[in-house]
């Protein structure tokens, strides 16, 4: 197993570690007490409770009674509301309070601003906020950490900085660990990692330490963005400081390094957890199973799943996924069918992604009715199709050239208010312009735009392509020239493919004044490019026409792809000797 070497990951693994994975939970569990509870018999009837139609009942049953209970009985009630997440019912239902006249008190507030946070109308929290003294209450930490929550997640960075600026600076409350974590990972979730290592740095100098969980937090953006040295540094930081990592930290990290085929590090990085006694757990195994399987190394994967089998760590649902990717990326639609059926044999119940992963490997080995099945059959078991099975789907009907049950089954999606995203539509417009209908897919580029979805520069790469196969050049040119204008770059396939229609017609002048406008650009033609033209020219027999080329090509220390080796040494083979010709193939076609 790339020298892990399974004693040592049995040893890493000898008891079951908690973690925080999702560690950051709602701000104010803490505020309902046990010492508030109805009368025996109402309580008996809340814990039957369970649907949120119930609950509305009950709660709407009270708002009318008179007089009226505590304010602390509507808030149970609230809050196993919001446990649902159903935040704009609690909202709706504060409204009806404040009509009835029932009593509010700061639990109540505190619970509407969650709310009103996490479906990101923060306007509306700090409306909630200015309540809070008119009823005398003062805002508390939790109050001002919820704000934050609420900033971060309509994406208000600037406005969540500044506030917590205030926060420090005007001593408005004492920060406590979840405030810390929420500045720190809110920061990491709206991808500004290196703001947040600062400001874990700045509170290092602080009497505010923060604690494990937000290093953990750091240390997992920076893995995510890349930056493993910086990750390990602050591993050693932490430690330094006296905080312990967790199985959350090296499962972080092991990620990182697996993503990046620092396997030498990897191993040590589990060496350490054994060393400190930090047991291996299911998600870390994980990591492990999935960063094999998309190497290839599924035999190495299944290693890992016959340890953690020995060890009595139960596979989840994640592993067998990671398994039936790994079979499918190798072409061996068996092996991952079998294992897909052994699931239920071992008490995991297969998800949507087990069946979308398992229909995408037979669509791609063009075993569209077997996937088609599956598709069916994860409806019949209750599991919800989503965009990303959908869109699977779609293009393997599409790609078999069965387009009618293709635009059926995006019907379909749209009945079912399974909205499509911007690969959909992609795959739906590619399939219009590979059957000749080009003004179908631009009419649907345009209902794509009224969906909200915009178009994107593989979009318009797929129209040009079809454009140029549909012998429609110039308005491909056209189409290529309004690029900037929507505010896109062309890259180097568009290019490409303009270029090879320029030369097809015969516009070598033009192909060549593209391909200099292209580098202007800042987008380099590479061999494929060069390539491209040539092997078009020499279809034509301009064998002279692509000796500029040739000679370009070898400059940039590109080199003949196998297409173009072949006609050459055809050409070579059927003509005259011609020694200038000969001198520049030797140049660009590999070992001749």
């Amino acid at each position: 197993m790339r020298g892990f070497g399974i004693a040592m990951l049995c040893r890493a693994i000898t008891t079951e570690s908690c973690h925080e994975y999702g560690a950051f939970t709602s701000s104010f569990s803490f505020f309902f007490h046990k010492n508030r509870s109805f009368s025996t018999v109402r309580r008996t009837y809340f814990t039957r409770i369970n649907e949120l139609d119930d609950t509305v009942s009950l709660f709407r049953d009270m708002v009318k009674m008179q007089p009226h209970y505590s304010a602390f009985k509507f808030d149970e009630l609230l809050q196993d509301i919001s446990s649902m997440k159903q935040y704009h019912v609690v909202l709706q239902l504060f409204d009806e309070m404040r009509q009835w006249g029932a009593p509010v008190n700061r639990y109540t507030l505190s619970i509407l601003l969650n709310c009103c946070c996490l479906l990101k109308r923060v306007d509306l929290g700090f409306a909630i906020f200015g309540s809070f003294f008119k009823h005398g209450y003062e805002p508390n930490v939790t109050t001002f950490t919820t704000l934050l929550q609420g900033l971060f997640l309509d994406g208000k960075v600037a406005d969540a900085e500044k506030l917590f600026n205030k926060l420090l600076a005007l001593k408005l409350c004492e920060p406590i660990d979840v405030t810390i974590l929420t500045g720190i990972d809110g920061l990491r979730k709206n991808g500004h990692i290196l703001a947040a290592r600062d400001l874990l740095y700045l509170f290092d100098k602080t009497i505010y330490k923060p604690d494990v969980k937000a290093y953990n937090a750091v240390i997992n953006g920076l893995c995510k963005n890349g930056t493993l040295d910086d990750a390990l540094e602050l591993k050693s930081r932490m430690i330094d400081k006296g905080i312990s990592p967790t199985v959350v930290t090296y499962t972080s990290m092991v990620r990182g390094l697996c993503d990046f085929g620092r396997w030498k590090e990897v191993k040590g990085l589990l060496n350490e957890m054994v060393n400190h006694k930090i047991s291996l757990d299911v998600v870390t195994l994980n990591v492990l199973v999935d960063a094999f399987c998309k190497e290839g190394n599924v035999k190495e994967a299944r290693e890992v799943l016959e340890i953690m089998n020995q060890q009595n760590i139960c596979p989840d649902i994640v592993t067998y996924n990671a398994l039936i990717h790994g079979y499918c990326l190798q072409g061996k639609m068996d092996e991952a069918k079998e294992l897909f059926d052994s699931i239920m044999g071992n008490g995991v119940k297969p998800s949507i992604i087990s069946y979308g992963t398992l229909m995408n490997g037979y669509c791609k080995r063009g075993k569209v009715d077997e996937a088609l099945r599956l598709f069916l059959e994860a409806s019949s078991k209750g599991l919800e199709h989503t965009t990303v099975t959908y869109s699977i789907m779609i293009h393997g009907l599409l790609s078999e050239g069965r387009n009618a049950d293709g635009w059926k089954l995006y019907k379909d999606m749209e009945t079912r208010q399974v909205h499509p995203n911007l690969s959909t539509c992609n795959i739906l417009l590619e399939g219009l312009c590979k059957t000749h209908q080009i003004a179908e897919a631009f009419s649907f580029l345009r209902a794509m735009e009224d969906k909200g979805v915009s178009p994107n520069i593989i979009s318009y790469g797929i129209l040009i392509n079809g454009l140029c196969k549909d012998g429609k050049l110039e308005e491909a040119k056209k189409l290529l020239n309004e690029l900037p204008s929507k505010g896109l770059k062309p890259n180097i396939k568009i290019y490409a493919v303009i270029i090879r229609a320029l030369c097809e017609e015969g516009f070598v002048d033009e192909a060549k004044d593209l391909l200099i406008r292209m580098e202007r650009s800042g987008c380099a033609p590479d061999s494929m490019t060069y390539n491209t033209i040539i092997c078009c020219l020499l279809k034509k027999k301009e064998v002279y026409k692509a000796m500029p080329f040739l000679e370009e090509m070898h400059k940039r220390e590109f080199s003949a792809d196998a297409s173009t080796s072949s006609m050459l040494i055809s050409y070579v083979q059927e003509s005259e000797e011609d020694d200038i010709l000969m001198e520049i193939i030797k140049k660009v076609v590999p070992k001749i």
